[in-house]
């Protein structure tokens, strides 16, 4: 690439969230305290369904005005994934570090999805 002109360049430039970035990144919500508030999350099923699992899971999460996603760890004690929700989707399996990193045991099922 070539830039000529003697100009530097400058602007801001909006990146679209993706999925196959999002969902681990929520997963790892859980090795967290407090609240985390994550920007660009997609409005996918894949999204609202791990919304579900870690709503199982302890976490509150919350859908904001401004298109942003918060999540925010309230019980740390229950470490099953519901097998109903995790059988849908193949990014499920993201929670298993994240519960057996911070809750020392996980029992999540064999993820699903095509």
């Amino acid at each position: 690439m070539v830039i000529e002109g003697g100009y530097p360049l400058n602007g801001k430039v909006r990146v679209n969230g993706a999925k196959n970035a999002a969902l681990p990144i929520m997963a790892a919500c859980l090795l967290l305290k407090g609240t985390s508030k994550l920007k660009g999350i997609p409005e996918l099923t894949d999204v609202t369904t791990l919304c579900k699992i870690l709503n199982e899971l302890g976490v509150d999460t919350e859908k904001c005005p401004d298109g942003s996603l918060d999540i925010t760890v309230k019980d740390e004690k229950n470490i099953i994934a519901p097998y109903d929700l995790v059988r849908t989707m193949r990014a499920s399996i993201c929670v298993l570090g994240p519960l057996l990193g911070k809750r020392r045991m996980a029992q999540v099922s064999i993820p699903g999805g095509c």
